[in-house]
């Protein structure tokens, strides 16, 4: 280890995996290590270690520096397996990959590439902020042969996008920014934790196939696409938050440090714009919205949320920071989708009643529990409208909801809200005229929908709703298999406008402050066509 770095930074740089949300800063308490030998070469206890409470030999990963010599033994506890949504809506395209076989030859895009070695694969990536998903698909068939999940390795180095745009340009120990060429390796540094958990997770699908994948489609936000691919995000952290390559374009595989075919190469849908990225695109693209005669809304609740709206004349789209609070970041009794998580909540007789996720032992509560406690709360008469609490709510032991967590979740979800009723004005629609709202993303397909009305997290029509699973994924599959869809994918472009309610309304801020009740509004923001 060398001096001068924290444990966060040496098990990075090792390639282990420590669960950080707020990216080092000693703010979520998340990192906790146990220091089995080798106190002595670390740094005391910070004051941001001591306000945990931190039991004998544990320390903060990001607090404890490495001051002295000798060898340091540290213990990394295991925090579940994620629960992960593969799944997604399947719908039938035209099988017309730019990868084929013509003979004896391989060709991508007309052009040969390689021998025909038995089969043909292809490769579709959802780089999440919090997950990771991946689908092989056999471009001669169509059909898929394997599929994994797995939590974003860079959740070491924070949870949200923020947190991973800040570290490539700050840093922290000295203060300033990073120059251009610091700055690229921090990007690169970020790139080979995602795409090793990309060569990782390939080489464990059955048939060791990795040699006869000719294309990669890997979609995700405006941030994780352009550091899957190594692009600078510098300037997603900087008004106007434009990134700085949006346009879609394809490299060799191998630059980007894939173990798969030598001549394989990796295609990069196009950003819609700001914090929406490749993702939100795919979504579009997969429920046909360009193709609508009817106006549609789409949802995709994450780490960073994205909601479309629209038909074939125009469709609009916005982004907002929405899910970092229901995937356990900031909330004390928060947790992600992992085993032990509480996955759902009833409240009978004033006591919690819930099951767990792999029917494990309760660690916290992931989002779709959280979402659940508090409709629950609402409804049995103990939080009120404005959010407020007598005293803190005991799930089980150890285990409760604070006033402050109640806070997290309700600005997590007014943004959303707010960004939903904003893009049906800028539209010119009420909800009635909306004709359905797909619900995308692993966040979406688990949770109750008819909690989720309840606290205002989704639109008031829950007959409307239709879960489609990982939307973004399927995007992805589809421009995978289908130069038409691929086509249609760019071309969306043309047809959609990315708006920032934040920079576009002057009373954003008090807009989000009404939708974080419960209440009646004061004013209605969706009135419907002028």
């Amino acid at each position: 280890m060398r001096k001068g770095e924290t444990i966060l930074d040496h098990a990075r740089r090792a390639g282990v995996e420590i669960y950080s949300e707020c990216g080092g800063k000693g703010e979520c308490g998340r990192c906790v290590v146990r220091v089995e030998r080798g106190t002595e070469a670390l740094s005391p206890p910070t004051d941001a270690e001591r306000k945990f409470g931190l039991g004998e030999d544990l320390r903060l990963a990001c607090q404890a520096v490495v001051v002295g010599e000798g060898d340091i033994y540290v213990y990394i506890s295991e925090f579940g397996k994620y629960s992960i949504l593969t799944e997604t809506r399947r719908r039938e395209v035209p099988l017309e990959p730019l990868v084929r076989r013509e003979g004896d030859r391989v060709l991508y895009d007309g052009r040969p590439i390689d021998s025909y070695r038995g089969g043909i694969y292809g490769l579709a990536v959802d780089v999440g902020t919090t997950t990771l998903v991946l689908e092989i698909v056999d471009l001669e068939t169509g059909e898929t042969v394997g599929t994994a999940a797995r939590k974003n390795p860079q959740v070491s180095y924070g949870n949200d996008v923020i947190s991973r745009i800040e570290y490539t340009m700050v840093d922290k120990y000295g203060l300033r920014y990073l120059g251009p060429e610091e700055r690229m390796e921090r990007v690169k540094e970020l790139q080979r934790a995602v795409v090793g958990a990309v060569n990782e997770e390939v080489r464990k699908i059955e048939g060791k196939i990795s040699h006869l994948i000719y294309e990669v489609v890997a979609v995700g936000n405006s941030t994780m696409r352009n550091l899957f691919f190594g692009i600078d995000v510098s300037s997603l952290g900087l008004i106007p938050y434009e990134p700085l390559r949006k346009e879609p374009f394809t490299v060799p595989a191998r630059e980007l440090g894939l173990e798969l075919n030598p001549n394989a190469v990796a295609y990069a849908p196009p950003l819609i714009g700001g914090h929406a990225g490749a993702d939100a695109l795919a979504d579009v693209l997969m429920v046909d919205m360009h193709k609508s005669e009817d106006v549609v809304m789409v949802i995709d609740i994450g780490t960073n949320g994205e909601v479309a709206i629209g038909n074939r004349k125009k469709i609009l789209t916005a982004s907002c920071a929405a899910g970092g609070a229901y995937e356990g970041a900031t909330v004390r009794c928060g947790l992600g989708a992992v085993e032990g998580a509480i996955s759902n909540i009833r409240i009978e007789d004033g006591r919690a009643v819930f099951s767990t996720i792999g029917d494990k032992p309760p660690k916290g509560i992931c989002g779709s529990g959280l979402i659940d406690l508090l409709a629950e709360l609402l409804r049995n008469g103990i939080m009120d409208e404005r959010a407020k609490i007598k005293a803190p709510f005991e799930v089980t032991d150890g285990i409760k909801l604070y006033q402050e967590d109640i806070y997290q979740l309700i600005t997590a979800k007014a943004g959303l809200k707010t960004d939903q009723e904003l893009l049906m004005k800028y539209y010119g629609v009420g909800l009635e005229e909306v004709k359905r709202v797909y619900l995308s993303g692993a966040f979406g397909n688990y949770i109750d929908v008819r909690n989720a009305v309840e606290i205002g997290l989704l639109p008031p029509v829950p007959e409307k709703i239709v879960k489609i699973g990982n939307g973004a994924l399927e995007g992805a599959r589809e421009m995978l298999i289908s130069r038409t869809r691929r086509r249609e994918a760019e071309g969306l472009l043309d047809l959609i406008t990315h708006t920032k309610p934040n920079e576009l309304e002057e009373e954003f801020a008090y807009l989000v402050a009404e939708n974080m009740y419960f209440g009646r509004r004061r004013r209605d923001v969706c009135p419907g066509r002028p």
